[in-house]
C-alpha cells in the first residue's frame, strides 16, 4: 500500500487511543474513524528511518495518531494537480 501526504484513510483494525480529546485518559478505540495523511516519517535528514508507525494520520482538529500500513486502508489518494 502506498500512502501520500493528502490521501484519506480509515482505521481498519481495533486501535485504541488514550490521546483522544474527548476521552482524555480512558481507552477509546479509533476502529473505522476516517482521517488524512499529514505526514510521513521514513527518512530524517535525508537519513533511512524505521518507524514502528510511519503515517500520521489527523483525525480531527485536535487530534492526530501515528499508525502502519496494517492498521490502515485507502479511501482517497490526492489528487495530483
Amino acid at each position: 500500500m502506498t500512502l501520500e501526504i493528502g490521501s484519506r484513510v480509515r482505521v481498519k483494525k481495533p486501535v485504541v487511543v488514550y490521546t483522544h480529546p474527548d476521552h482524555k485518559s480512558q481507552p477509546y478505540d479509533i476502529k473505522g474513524m476516517e482521517g488524512v495523511v499529514d505526514a510521513l516519517f521514513f527518512e530524517i535528514q535525508g537519513r533511512p528511518i524505521s518507524a514502528n508507525y510511519p503515517y500520521r494520520v489527523k483525525f480531527l482538529p485536535r487530534f492526530k495518531a501515528h499508525l502502519g500500513d496494517e492498521e490502515l486502508e485507502i479511501i482517497e489518494t490526492p489528487i495530483e494537480v
